[in-house]
């Protein structure tokens, strides 16, 4: 089977890194394997973003699980949208929340859901957590066994 990679723009070159969040593109190729109901999971142990009123950065952990549909996102991509978010003032809740819906409109997933692990911000960790539905039935989906502190002790 041959695949057509050619509407992607930033695999298997020298890619700048987007200077926002809204300027970063997610690209997407075919699922090869549509007829299956499989996860992909994309863990992201260093997020940063900054405190959109202190601008002092915060830091997550961030696991994304999703059954492809159609499409499955360009890993790079990903990578480079995810830390775009590295100047960018939002709360804890809006970057989890963006980094899921703007991936269900890319990729019509057949479910999605995010864990977003926040570390603490005045002492008290923020913890995210956002799907679009039941999972399908049959899938096997794993729990994420991301503690919600991770602080010393």
């Amino acid at each position: 089977m041959s695949e057509d990679y050619s509407g992607l723009t930033q695999l298997g070159q020298a890619t700048p890194q987007p200077v926002s969040p809204d300027k970063a593109r997610l690209e997407r190729v075919a699922n090869p394997h549509d007829a299956l109901n499989y996860v992909v999971r994309f863990t992201c142990p260093e997020f940063t973003s900054l405190c959109p009123l202190t601008g002092q950065p915060d830091f997550a952990h961030i696991v994304v699980d999703y059954v492809p549909g159609a499409w499955i996102v360009e890993s790079k991509s990903l990578k480079l949208y995810l830390t775009s978010f590295r100047n960018h003032g939002a709360f804890h809740e809006a970057c989890s929340i963006a980094i899921a819906r703007r991936l269900v409109g890319l990729l019509d997933p057949v479910w999605l859901r995010i864990g977003a692990y926040w570390y603490p911000r005045g002492g008290i960790p923020i913890d995210v957590f956002w799907q679009t539905g039941a999972p399908p039935e049959g899938a096997w989906i794993p729990g994420q066994d991301v503690p919600s502190y991770r602080g010393r002790g």
